[in-house]
């Protein structure tokens, strides 16, 4: 009698993790509406500008009308799920510049002198300052850290790590002035005025305190990846031929040479349509937006709708004129193979993206993220504290509330009108107020799975896994977790020094009211 083969029992896989939390999920909101879990908070009416009292309640999916929704609008969240067709999208422009062979030439060329911390702390640099560009960054910098740090003879996982750690905190921190920043600051003003009627803040309001957080926070995540991430990821095996080491030939430098020329060629066309007021000039821009930046990422904005297309067509031109240099695309059959490369596999990425966003769909529906929220804008709001203390608790509850709502705009709409009037009364600034929730976002976005990009990087963890050992959705949050404590604490504590201190935040900008 043979005998049966004892399973191995181990960490639920990624998916079936994500069928437990949209199980949970349903089971949760079908508890607390029975127990009528509610917050009561109040909006700021924009045309008005008056406070309004607002209730959000739990919404039950466990029960006939949740089960419909389910089995109603799970295929059309799919589909509509933005960051599986902009990921496709922007994955061609990146297969043609790895297959071609130029990303590898461009990394030996770029690193080959430079220490490996140096390496890290420039591209977690560029990470934190790329959320100019919005999310986009992340479809972005997470595949090219992978092959950064894989060109550089290391564990691939290290940069998908180290990319989305920096990704996330250049979320909520970055030394320009983004267009969610501006989102932002609309609803701040609108808070204040409930407390003053005129009040003026300029966009570099921010810039001094933003670019030392930038600093700092890049130097942290620099030292936590090669001190502690570096040495817990399990070892990548390397063939003996990726091994060897890398020569640049006379041919790949002349491909580099190509790809150069035309890219600039291309970024000069695309440069000169989003500068406004020369002649012909503006193309992209929606010129009814008053902030500039507002006119390149409004709604609107062609650039902003097409810029995914237009970062792919970026890539696309770089690998293209690369390959012709050094003959690695020879025909329009080698072009269009390599278009593909890097969505070989994506079977698995396809599938994790589906239960991804069947869960964040439906928790969003449960309405526990603003119910939770609104909780905390109320107990702000009622509490008697000021000063330190009051900052303290502000930062605490933009950090819960980061958890289950990642969206700033839809946090701050609720937090402002209890925030900035509250935070006002204890003399302390709207900007800095402001500041406060942005440093908030930035110790818990990385560890949050309903944050959208979350699984883009569990994703990219899964594919460059070897052998039986899978990244489990629990692994892909405890890599993060140093992150998250090490740097709020330390933009915590940076809040408050700058505080006591009465540091300038930006240009005649500072933490308490003048």
């Amino acid at each position: 009698m043979k005998k049966r083969n004892k399973k191995v029992k181990g960490p639920l896989h990624p998916l079936m993790t994500y069928v437990v939390l949209i199980v949970i999920t349903v089971i949760l909101s079908g508890l607390l509406h029975v127990l009528d879990v509610q917050s009561t908070f109040y909006r700021i009416n924009p045309t008005t500008l008056e406070l309004v009292p607002n209730t959000e309640v739990i919404k039950s999916l466990f029960n006939l009308s949740g089960i419909k929704y389910i089995f109603t609008e799970t295929v059309s969240n799919f589909a509509n799920f933005t960051v599986l067709s902009n990921l496709i999208i922007l994955l061609m422009g990146i297969s043609i510049m790895d297959k071609s062979g130029f990303l590898q030439t461009a990394i030996t060329l770029t690193t080959k002198r430079l220490k490996k911390k140096t390496v890290t702390f420039i591209f977690v640099l560029l990470c934190v300052l790329s959320s100019i560009f919005g999310n986009l960054s992340y479809l972005i910098f997470i595949p090219l850290g992978a092959l950064l740090f894989y060109y550089g003879k290391r564990n691939p996982a290290i940069g998908i790590i180290a990319s989305f750690a920096a990704l996330s905190c250049g979320n909520a921190i970055n030394a320009f002035f983004t267009a969610t920043d501006s989102e932002l600051l609309n609803y701040t003003l609108q808070a204040i005025q409930l407390e003053k009627g005129s009040y003026a803040i300029k966009t570099t309001a921010f810039m001094v305190i933003m670019l030392v957080a930038v600093l700092l926070v890049s130097y942290i995540i620099t030292i936590i990846t090669e001190g502690i991430i570096a040495k817990k990821v399990p070892k990548y095996e390397f063939t003996e031929s990726e091994l060897e080491e890398d020569i640049v030939t006379h041919d790949e430098k002349k491909g580099m040479l190509y790809a150069c020329i035309s890219a600039f060629v291309y970024l000069i066309v695309f440069i000169y349509s989003i500068i406004p007021n020369l002649p012909l000039s503006g193309a992209l821009l929606d010129n009814s937006k008053v902030r500039y930046i507002d006119k390149l990422f409004s709604v609107n904005s062609f650039f902003n709708r097409g810029f995914v297309f237009v970062v792919t067509i970026l890539f696309i031109i770089l690998g293209l004129f690369y390959g012709i240099g050094v003959k690695t695309i020879k025909n329009h059959h080698d072009f269009c193979e390599n278009l593909g490369h890097s969505l070989d596999g994506i079977g698995n990425m396809l599938v994790s993206i589906f239960f991804a966003s069947t869960f964040i769909s439906i928790f969003k529906q449960t309405n526990i993220g603003p119910v939770i929220v609104g909780g905390i804008a109320s107990f702000i709001n009622s509490s008697n504290m000021v000063g330190l203390p009051l900052i303290i608790v502000i930062f605490l509850g933009v950090v819960i509330s980061t958890f289950v709502l990642p969206s700033s705009t839809s946090k701050w709409i609720i937090l402002a009108p209890s925030i900035i009037p509250v935070a006002y009364l204890s003399e302390i600034s709207p900007e800095f107020s402001q500041i406060i929730f942005r440093f908030g976002e930035a110790a818990t976005m990385n560890i949050t799975p309903i944050l959208a990009y979350f699984i883009v990087y569990l994703s990219f963890l899964e594919k460059y896994n070897q052998g039986e050992n899978q990244v489990k959705l629990g692994d892909s949050i405890k890599y993060q977790l140093p992150y998250s404590i090490i740097i709020g604490l330390s933009l915590l504590v940076m809040l408050l020094i700058w505080y006591v201190i009465g540091m300038p935040l930006g240009i005649n900008s500072f933490p308490t009211i003048s």
